[in-house]
C-alpha cells in the first residue's frame, strides 16, 4: 500500500444501518459488511468510511453515541468489527471510521452522571451547562437554534424535582455538547483515538469538525437571512492574503480553539504507522477557510462541500474546480470531491430538482420543484464522471452506483429523522436518502437481508436498480462505476494535474462552448456538457472513447455529446 493513498484515493461511504443486514432483523450490520467487501473490492475503491456504529440508542442513526468504545448490539460485536476490518485489509481495502466529538448522547454515562450531580460539579462541567435568563431562570440562556430546528438549550429538573441548569445541544436534546475547554473531554478523546487506532483503523471521519469549541461568553446570535454561516465572502486572493480574518462566524462553528485539537490529534496519529488519516467534516465556507483545516500539522483531508453544492452548470463548476485545486494546493492537501452522502438529497435526484432545497430539509411528497427521475439520473451520471476525472480523492456514497434516487413517498409514520419532528414535520429530513440498499432484485428486502424486514420501507423500484440487475450490464450505472474507477487508478488521474481546454478553441460552437466543461488531465481529455443541446465533438481530440455517461449521437459523420453527457477520450 503506498505512502500518502488519501491524497488519491476513491473513498466508499457505508451508512451501517442501511447498507447489508446479515442477521435478517433489518437493520445493517458489521457482518453484512463483511460478506459485501467482495462486491466492493469488484467496484474498485481504496476505502470505505463506516458512519457510527458504536453504542447508541439511535435517536440520530448513531450519531449520539453512549460509548466510544464498543460495537452497539445492532451492528454486533467488537469481534465482528475485528473480522471486518482484517478482510477489508486483506483486499487492500483500508478502513476509516466515524468519529463524533461536539456531543455525546444524553445515554452516555458521563450526560447521566451530570444529571445526577449539582450545579458546579466536575460532572457537569463536561458539558455546556448553564443558568437560564428571565426572572426564576425560565429562559434559555442565550438565543442559539439548534441546526435540528427549535432551541439549542433544554432545561433539565434537579434530583431534588425542582426546574434546573440549561444544556446546549446544537442538534437533538438528546444530544449533549461536550465543553471542550475541558481537559478531561480532551484526554478521553485521546483515549478514544488510540483504541481504534491499536485495533488498527486507517482513520477517522470527524463528525462537525467545525463545531467542538464555543466563542467564550456563548453571546447571543442570530444566522443570516440567507441561513449562511460564515457571512459574505471576498474573492479568491484577497481570502488567501487574509481578508478570511474579517468574516464573521457563528459562536459555535469554526472558533480558533479548534485548531489546537487537531493539531494534539495529527500528533497522536503520527505516532502510528501507516498513514493513519483525520478527515474533516467541516461545513465551513468559503474555500479557504475550509483550507485551514488541513494545513501540515492538522488533518489530512476536508470535504468539500462547495463543490457538493455546485449546480450543474459549466461556469460554476469551473469555478469551485478552479478554487478548490487552487485553495487546498496553498497549504499542501489535495482537494477533495463528492457528491452525495448521508445527510443530503442524492445527487440523482438533487441535481434535478427545480426549486431551492437548503441542505438538510430534505425532500419528500410535498415538496417544490420536484426532480424528473430520467434527468436526474442522467445529470448524475454525468457529473459523476466529471468528478473522477479530477485530481484529488473522490468519495462515493453508498448506493450512488446503482443510480438511487432519493427516496421520496416515504410514509410519515416510517420516518425516523430528528428533523422531522423537531420541525412538526415542516422539513423531511435525510431518511430518503438513507433507505437500505437492492442487492438482488428478486430476493426479500432486495437483498438487503435474508428477511423482509427493513428498517425504512425500500420502493418498488429497488427490483430494477439491484446492483445484480446491474452487474454486467452494458451501460448501466453500476458499469459506468467500474470503468471509472478502473480507468482513474490506471491512468492516474488521482495523481494528475488539471489543464482546462477553450470549448470554442477546440472547435466547439461558440453558443454552446458557455455549457461545455472540459479538461485534460494527463493522457485523458475530459468534456462535460451541461446544457440543453447536443455538442460536436471536435476531430482534434482523438477517436478513442474511453468512458462516456451515456449514449453518444452522430450527424453529418460527426460525434455528438448530448445534453448533460460526459465523455473521456484518449488525449
Amino acid at each position: 500500500m503506498t505512502s500518502e493513498w488519501w491524497r488519491t484515493a476513491a473513498i466508499y461511504q457505508i451508512y451501517p444501518r442501511s447498507f447489508a443486514d446479515a442477521n435478517g432483523d433489518g437493520m445493517g450490520d458489521l457482518a453484512g459488511i463483511s460478506s459485501r467487501l467482495p462486491a466492493l473490492a469488484e467496484l474498485g475503491i481504496d476505502a470505505i468510511w463506516l458512519s457510527p456504529f458504536q453504542t447508541s440508542p439511535q435517536r440520530d442513526g448513531g450519531y449520539d453515541v453512549a460509548d466510544y468504545c464498543d460495537v452497539d448490539p445492532l451492528f454486533g460485536t467488537l469481534a465482528d468489527f475485528d473480522a471486518m476490518l482484517a478482510e477489508a485489509h486483506e483486499r487492500g481495502i483500508r478502513v476509516i471510521i466515524d468519529l463524533v466529538p461536539n456531543h455525546s448522547s444524553s445515554d452516555h454515562p458521563w450526560f447521566q452522571a451530570a444529571l445526577a450531580a449539582p450545579e458546579g460539579s466536575a460532572e457537569r462541567g463536561r458539558y455546556l451547562f448553564r443558568d437560564g435568563t428571565g426572572e426564576n431562570g425560565e429562559l434559555p440562556p442565550n438565543n442559539w437554534e439548534s441546526v435540528f430546528g427549535g432551541r439549542a438549550w433544554t432545561r433539565v429538573t434537579e434530583p431534588d424535582g425542582t426546574p434546573g441548569q440549561w444544556y446546549l445541544h446544537l442538534f437533538d436534546s438528546s444530544q449533549p455538547d461536550f465543553d471542550w475547554s475541558n481537559e478531561e473531554v480532551r484526554e478521553e478523546f485521546r483515549r478514544i483515538l488510540r483504541f481504534w487506532l491499536d485495533r488498527g483503523v486507517d482513520g477517522f471521519r470527524v463528525d462537525v469538525a467545525h463545531g467542538l469549541v464555543k466563542a467564550d461568553g456563548l453571546p447571543d446570535y442570530t444566522p443570516p437571512a440567507d441561513g449562511g454561516s460564515m457571512g459574505g465572502a471576498a474573492g479568491l486572493e484577497g481570502l488567501l492574503e487574509g481578508a478570511l480574518d474579517e468574516l464573521p462566524s457563528a459562536p459555535y462553528w469554526a472558533q480558533d480553539g479548534v485548531h489546537e485539537i487537531y493539531r494534539d490529534w495529527r500528533s497522536l496519529l503520527n505516532e502510528y504507522e501507516g498513514d493513519r488519516i483525520l478527515a474533516a467534516e467541516a461545513w465551513v465556507d468559503p474555500l479557504p477557510r475550509t483550507a485551514l483545516w488541513v494545513r501540515p500539522d492538522e488533518m489530512h483531508q476536508a470535504f468539500n462541500f462547495a463543490y457538493l453544492e455546485t449546480p450543474w452548470k459549466a461556469d460554476a463548476l469551473r469555478t469551485v474546480i478552479d478554487d478548490s485545486l487552487a485553495t487546498f494546493a496553498s497549504v499542501g492537501a489535495p482537494s477533495t470531491w463528492v457528491l452525495s452522502n448521508h445527510d443530503v438529497v442524492r445527487h440523482a435526484s438533487r441535481l434535478a430538482l427545480t426549486a431551492e432545497n437548503p441542505q438538510g430539509h430534505g425532500i419528500g411528497p410535498k415538496s417544490k420543484g420536484l426532480p424528473i427521475a430520467e434527468l436526474g439520473l442522467r445529470r448524475a451520471r454525468a457529473a459523476t464522471a466529471l468528478m473522477l476525472a479530477l485530481p484529488g480523492s473522490a468519495y462515493i456514497y453508498q448506493g450512488e452506483e446503482l443510480g438511487l434516487p432519493e427516496v421520496i413517498g416515504l410514509p410519515d409514520d416510517a420516518r425516523q429523522d430528528p428533523t422531522w419532528f423537531r420541525t412538526n414535520g415542516e422539513r423531511y429530513g435525510r431518511d430518503g436518502c438513507r433507505v437500505p440498499l437492492p442487492w438482488e432484485g428478486d430476493a426479500p428486502s432486495y437483498g438487503f437481508g435474508p428477511s423482509d424486514a427493513s428498517w425504512l420501507p425500500q420502493p418498488a423500484e429497488w427490483a430494477t436498480l439491484a446492483r445484480d440487475r446491474q452487474s454486467g450490464v452494458e451501460g448501466s450505472t453500476l458499469e459506468l462505476y467500474k470503468s471509472a474507477l478502473a480507468l482513474r487508478k490506471q491512468h492516474a488521474l488521482g495523481a494528475g494535474t488539471l489543464e482546462w481546454l477553450d470549448a470554442e478553441a477546440l472547435g466547439v460552437d461558440g453558443s454552446s462552448a458557455a455549457d461545455v466543461v472540459a479538461f485534460r488531465n494527463g493522457a485523458v481529455t475530459v468534456i462535460g456538457n451541461t446544457g440543453s443541446e447536443p455538442v460536436a465533438l471536435p476531430e482534434s481530440l482523438g477517436a478513442t472513447v474511453l468512458l462516456a455517461s451515456g449514449p453518444l449521437g452522430s450527424a453529418d459523420g460527426a460525434r455528438l455529446l448530448p445534453a448533460d453527457t460526459t465523455v473521456w477520450l484518449s488525449a
